[in-house]
């Protein structure tokens, strides 16, 4: 268990690799962008 290990987390961490162990961190997306991408500005008279 250390930095030669395949299956450990810091092991993960010295190869540069991902898996189970160490996730990728997945981006979320700002709730703002989301509406003004869905709505179009109108004005009503």
């Amino acid at each position: 268990m250390g930095k030669g290990d395949k299956k450990s987390k810091r092991g993960k961490i010295n190869r540069g690799t991902f898996g189970t162990r160490r996730p990728r961190i997945k981006k979320r997306v700002k709730p703002e962008t989301k509406i003004n991408v869905d709505k179009k500005d109108t004005v009503k008279p």
